[in-house]
């Protein structure tokens, strides 16, 4: 099939008829900017080919356009039969026709089956294979359906050529029975080779599950009802040891033993307990003895320290009381010789500070002069700020005046303009007649112009009024009013009536400012700190007093030496007297706190000796030696009772003993008797449930479900090792199943990359790899112009298979290079011709510049029906 014409109506943009026609047979070029509508032309044929004319689906509907109507496309196509014209309409009145030489042959439903049987099986076909849409140069690209159709009709084009490998290693049989393989195997398995929910296999695993958990728990049962019958044996014996009337009088001669034992123990061991009391008490007296006899012998000698620590502490507070009386009096004196030599130095010193004064007033007279007028000079500068300082804040600023005089000359200009472009009337007056034509009540001057922007009225004497109106298009004079209110606004904002009044104000207050100005200057000039500051220096400077007398400066300085000299050797005495003084006042506290002390000491000690009433220290001797005779004894009747003393600790725990052996018996009987009467209940009931029966009935059913499983298992064994066998198979075909594309690809693929090949992959029958200097590389991490061009040369090489299996399509490439650069775009034009000789080939393209030096034959759009 080869197309000759294609006419478009009403499809997209074109609402009236545009044509391509003169296509040939080799290499047609239509090379137009972008919206010249190529994209729409290979939409329309692809329409016309693969979408019925019933269709109302997105793509039919974007086929219409803005203004609304039913696309329509028409084809010439020729065939080895003839000539044929195709023609679809859809949407309204849809329509589909076959005619040859103006005769009909088809319509309706068969003249879709007549396409379909052109073209091949669906957009899939032979066409879907040769076939590039903007946009989409990627042997990928499209959506999952236009995939799976290219697959398909790949897989058609790859079995049709290879009928040497079709038997079983490659090819429709080979896919066939792989597939065949996989549904059976699905059936069964999940894709990872687990069991699939639902499926025979996992339903006969689940049942064998089932059933070997039925069988644990009766096996379970079963062994908890064996279990439970020796339980019972061994606590039916259990119990009637226990009860046994020979065990019971054992066990009760045994606790009977053991308690006589015990309590002849405990009675022996009460009559040691009371003689160990005793000799406690022994040795407490003879303790509490001696201890008193220590402490008397101990209160004697401190009741004599005492009495002689306090006779000598009085005999030294009586001393130094003495001598602090003393230093009292010495300290008294050189004080009042201190207090004269004070007054006198402060006498001394109030004439050297009156000397001082009038010294530094006789220096400081100019000083004071100086800062006096100074300061009056200050005074008038602040008084000029003061004065001007209102004036040079009121009025506008310079800035202002700019303001105003840039609105004036706004206003001028709007003026000079609408005087300029408005109409005029010029009075030319007869002799005599000077003054007869007034403008709204002003008489006109004759020989000048008069602007009139407005219209107005011309009152003519002896004639009456002439009134002149604007025309429509007459020029606006808005501008002039606007200026004028600008102008009136600033000066209301200001409070001025004109700009005479506002250029003198402005001088008034730029006047103020300045003297503002000058007085700051001179004030910061003549008092940088202040004025106040001036007259702290002034307050400093000393006046003459009028009634001082004159002092000596000489008799002056040798008066306050000598007073210095005096208060200071009367300050070092005195400072020495007080210092003796502090030192004895000291001594004396610590002669008065020792006596004190010390009498308190014989205090105590006075009192401890009266605590000890008439004892005497040969009393207490006696005492203590009876208290020790005492203790001998009690010591010897304890040694003589702990003689062969009976075992207390034995004879306890040997009751002990008998005690818990009874009381073990009598709980252990208690708990046998209801745990026998429960296993009984228990062995009852499991006889009655048949478990034995149902084990072995379910012993049977898990063998035949385990066969079952075992089946599956071994079909699901077989099934995926011959999938894996019919993979390895086709995989060791590829090479022969490829054999064909390849060598039609291999020429078109040298003239880009000379001694380069392609890998293939048996799932999408794609190339997988590109193989160059040795190395293979991906196609996914190509460059997007290296993966275009290899994409377009696989359809130029699926195109020359499909033309010499008898499938002749034309190849129509729409942008098909888009990421190719200037070299390789010429190789890939090279290939395009190389093809050309057995194809046609229509390519759509909006780079006209580059495709310029494509050649082939130039196909342009024409308006108008063929």
């Amino acid at each position: 099939m080869k197309l000759r014409t294609i006419t478009l109506n009403n499809v997209r943009r074109f609402t009236a008829p545009v044509t391509l026609a003169q296509i040939g047979d080799g290499l047609n070029v239509l090379s137009e900017p972008n919206e010249h509508g190529k994209s729409t032309l290979f939409d329309a044929i692809y329409a016309l080919f693969f979408k019925a004319y019933g269709a109302n689906d997105k793509e039919i509907k974007a086929l219409k356009p803005h203004a609304g109507g039913a696309p329509e496309v028409t084809i010439e196509v020729e065939t080895p039969e003839g000539r044929f014209v195709i023609f679809k309409r859809w949407t309204s009145k849809a329509q589909a026709t076959v005619h040859k030489g103006g005769t009909l042959i088809a319509q309706a439903d068969a003249a879709e089956a007549w396409i379909s049987n052109l073209t091949g099986t669906g957009a899939g076909g032979p066409s879907g294979l040769v076939w590039v849409r903007q946009g989409l140069t990627g042997l990928t690209d499209g959506s999952k359906n236009e995939q799976a159709a290219a697959l398909e009709a790949r897989r058609d084009l790859m079995s049709s050529v290879s009928e040497e490998v079709e038997a079983m290693t490659g090819g429709r049989r080979m896919d066939a029975a792989l597939a065949r393989c996989k549904t059976e195997l699905a059936q069964l398995a999940t894709a990872t080779g687990q069991k699939k929910a639902g499926g025979a296999w996992r339903t006969a695993f689940d049942r064998v599950e089932e059933l070997r958990a039925q069988k644990t728990e009766l096996a379970a049962t079963a062994q908890a009802l064996h279990s439970a019958l020796q339980d019972r044996h061994k606590k039916r014996r259990a119990l009637a040891e226990l009860a046994d009337p020979a065990a019971t009088a054992a066990r009760k001669d045994r606790l009977d033993a053991a308690t006589a034992a015990h309590q002849e123990a405990a009675r022996h061991a009460e009559q040691v307990e009371n003689a160990a009391r005793k000799v406690a008490a022994a040795k407490l007296a003879v303790t509490a003895a001696r201890t008193r006899l220590d402490a008397l012998r101990a209160a004697q000698t401190e009741r004599d320290a005492a009495a002689q620590a306090a006779a000598q502490t009085a005999a030294d507070r009586s001393a130094t009381s003495a001598r602090f009386a003393a230093a009292q009096e010495a300290a008294n004196t050189e004080q009042t010789r201190l207090d004269g030599a004070e007054v006198a130095l402060r006498g001394a010193q109030a004439d050297q500070a009156r000397l001082d004064r009038q010294m530094a007033a006789r220096a400081g007279a100019q000083r004071r002069a100086e800062l006096t007028t100074r300061i009056a000079e200050a005074e008038a500068a602040r008084a000029v700020i003061e004065t001007h300082a209102a004036a040079a804040k009121a009025g506008p600023d310079r800035a202002a005046v700019q303001r105003l005089e840039q609105l004036a000359a706004a206003l001028s200009t709007a003026r000079a303009t609408r005087d300029a472009l408005a109409t005029q009337v010029i009075v030319t007056y007869a002799a005599g007649r000077g003054g007869a034509v007034q403008l709204d009540g002003a008489a006109l001057d004759g020989g000048t112009p008069y602007p009139i922007p407005r219209g107005g009225v011309l009152q003519i004497a002896g004639l009456g009024d002439v009134e002149i109106r604007p025309g429509a298009n007459a020029q606006d004079t808005d501008a002039v009013p606007q200026a004028q209110q600008a102008l009136a606004q600033a000066l209301a904002a200001l409070d001025l009536p004109d700009i005479a009044a506002a250029r003198a104000a402005a001088d008034v207050r730029a006047q103020a400012v300045t003297a503002t100005g000058e007085a700051r200057a001179r004030l910061d000039a003549l008092a940088p700190g202040g004025i106040d500051a001036l007259r702290e220096a002034l307050a400093q400077i000393p006046e003459a007093a009028t009634d001082d007398a004159p002092l000596d400066p000489a008799a002056t300085a040798a008066q306050l030496a000598a007073a210095q000299d005096a208060a200071a050797a009367a300050q070092s005495a005195s400072r020495t007297a007080a210092e003796a003084l502090a030192n004895l006042r000291a001594e004396l506290a610590g002669a008065e706190v020792a006596r004190q002390a010390a009498q308190d000491r014989l205090a105590r000690a006075e009192a401890a000796m009266a605590g000890f009433g008439t004892d005497t220290e040969a009393g207490l001797a006696q005492v203590m030696a009876t208290a020790q005779a005492e203790l001998a004894e009690a010591e010897a009747a304890h040694a003589a009772q702990s003689t062969d003393a009976p075992d207390l600790a034995g004879a306890e725990a040997a009751l002990a003993r008998a005690r818990s052996i009874e009381a073990a018996a009598h709980a252990e009987i208690a708990q046998l008797r209801p745990q026998i009467a429960t296993l009984d209940e228990r062995i009852a009931i499991g006889a009655g449930d048949a478990v034995a029966e149902r084990l072995a009935e379910c012993e049977q059913q898990l063998a035949a479900a385990e066969q079952t499983l075992a089946r599956y298992d071994h079909e699901v064994a077989v099934l995926q090792r011959l999938a894996a066998a019919l993979t390895d198979a086709r995989v060791a075909a590829r090479e022969r199943y490829f054999a064909p594309v390849a060598a039609e690809l291999k020429p078109l693929l040298h003239l880009l990359w000379p001694q380069a090949d392609l890998t293939w992959t048996q799932d999408t029958l794609l190339p997988e790899k590109l193989i160059r200097d040795g190395q293979e590389e991906p196609l996914d991490i190509l460059s997007g112009g290296t993966q275009e061009q290899i994409a377009l040369l696989v359809r130029l090489a699926f195109a020359r298979m499909l033309e010499r299996g008898g499938q002749h399509a034309p190849v129509l490439l729409d942008d098909a290079l888009v990421y190719t650069d200037d070299d390789r775009i010429e190789r890939m034009f090279d290939a395009l011709h190389r093809q050309a000789g057995d194809l046609q080939i229509i390519v759509f393209s909006c780079r006209q510049r580059a495709f310029r030096d494509l050649g082939g034959t130039r196909l342009q759009l024409q308006h108008g029906a063929a």
